[in-house]
């Protein structure tokens, strides 16, 4: 297993996948982080893990809304996007979840 250092809203997290995932958890990351920076710049800082849950919902909401309208491609490649999709998403959950351990 391999880990890969992201930094979403300037916190850099280390974050555990399979070998050779290392490109696409960074890719996604970035795409994470693009949502959590938007969802800041709408509410303000609210504290990372209300952030995260709103950016989490938030790209929750454009799966949902893709495959409800068949923006996906085939079904192997919306498996594949869901897939990692899921692997991330499980990576920042248990983040949070040390965080909040911490707190």
């Amino acid at each position: 297993m391999a880990t890969v250092t992201v930094e979403i809203n300037g916190r850099p997290y280390a974050v555990g996948c399979a070998d050779g995932q290392e490109d696409r958890v960074r890719i996604l990351a970035k795409q994470f982080d693009g949502h959590v920076r938007q969802v800041a710049g709408e509410v303000g800082h609210v504290g990372d893990i209300r952030l995260f849950l709103m950016a989490g919902l938030m790209l929750a909401d454009e799966l949902h809304e893709a495959r409800a309208g068949g923006g996906v491609g085939p079904a192997s490649s919306a498996a594949a996007t869901t897939d990692g999709v899921a692997e991330a998403l499980n990576a920042v959950a248990a983040r949070l979840e040390k965080i909040a351990q911490g707190l």
